[in-house]
């Protein structure tokens, strides 16, 4: 976050959009359930949400700058909803929804087939995941 430019503090500003009421409060209820990342620089705090990385904002105290994110994540769930969008699940629902790529030789592809079979796995995305994740501990 060096280089990046100081918010003036306008997160308290009025929406310029009137949401519907329900709608709104449905918003709040998804953004109450994100995960808020919180980062201290040059006396300030940045707040921004796992879920969704490019909604920021910050704040003086670290209360003050969730917040101030949780004001903007719902505006943000709040328009993407209304627009019929999806909007990512909470981190702590544990939903794999992420995916890597990785290119094997077709030996190595094999290989791995074979044991994860034989340590009864029922592919290779569980075996790898599982054997990444151990290793990664």
């Amino acid at each position: 976050m060096r280089n990046s430019p100081k918010s003036k503090r306008s997160s308290k500003k009025a929406i310029d959009h009137a949401f519907d009421p329900k709608l709104l409060k449905r918003a709040r209820v998804i953004a109450n359930d994100y995960h808020i990342i919180l980062h201290f620089e040059d006396g300030d705090y940045y707040g921004r949400a796992l879920e969704m990385p490019d909604v920021m904002n910050d704040g003086r105290t670290p209360d003050e700058c969730v917040e101030n994110t949780r004001d903007v994540l719902t505006t943000v769930i709040a328009f993407h909803m209304e627009k019929g969008e999806s909007v990512p699940s909470p981190a702590s629902e544990n939903k794999r929804t992420e995916q890597i790529n990785v290119r094997l030789t077709p030996e190595e592809k094999l290989l791995l087939e074979e044991t994860a079979r034989s340590k009864g796995f029922r592919g290779i995305s569980d075996f790898v995941r599982s054997a990444s994740l151990a290793g990664a501990k």
